[in-house]
């Protein structure tokens, strides 16, 4: 985390990186926006041997913040069950999402992230990252979703426009995001309008 953290600060320390939003809803959006503000200016100045790696920080760390500003249904947040951030198809973060969510919670829930190399054994989680290992299967996968609240969140191209809902999105070397309002609506999902501002929209059929 220490590439990224100098490019934070001195708005946050490597350690705030590290733990995203523990602080509270407040002081995350700050963080989303102050942390869109560096991807938009900072990352391009990352040397191309070290993008990959500090790239997949950022994501993971998206995702989380992602997961603490979309409202879902009701009934999926009863029960003593983990919130489910799982990871279809090769694995591209390596250790980075596990250590960016560790000891944290969504809904008063701890979070488990999870592998899965078939969509069946994925429809149960919260948050879905689909990788580009599956781009060949991606309307299947899309359409096994239909209408499950299930956060799709992916970088492949064109994720958004073929349904998914949060496409993850480097434009020479800056990290930026779109939301499909359709798909999300579809799946009984409601991203906060904080969240929308600093979002491309996309809808779709």
């Amino acid at each position: 985390m220490a590439i990224l953290g100098r490019f934070i600060h001195p708005y946050l320390s490597p350690e705030q990186v590290k733990c995203g939003w523990s602080s509270g809803p407040r002081v995350g959006f700050r963080w989303i926006v102050v942390l869109s503000i560096i991807l938009g200016i900072g990352i391009a100045s990352v040397r191309a041997e070290t993008l990959t790696s500090t790239e997949y920080q950022v994501k993971a760390a998206f995702i989380y913040n992602f997961s603490k500003f979309v409202e879902w249904p009701t009934e999926t947040s009863e029960g003593d069950k983990p919130f489910v951030i799982g990871v279809l198809g090769r694995d591209p973060f390596d250790k980075a999402l596990d250590e960016t969510v560790s000891g944290k919670t969504v809904q008063e829930k701890r979070i488990a992230v999870r592998r899965y190399s078939k969509i069946e054994d994925a429809l149960a989680c919260n948050v879905l990252f689909i990788s580009d290992s599956e781009k060949d299967n991606m309307a299947k996968i899309i359409e096994r979703l239909d209408h499950l609240p299930v956060l799709t969140i992916s970088d492949i191209g064109q994720f958004a426009e073929q349904g998914g809902m949060i496409q993850l999105i480097v434009d020479r070397n800056r990290v930026r995001f779109a939301v499909n309002r359709t798909a999300t609506d579809k799946a009984g999902l409601k991203p906060s309008s904080q969240l929308l501002k600093l979002a491309r929209i996309v809808t779709s059929p």
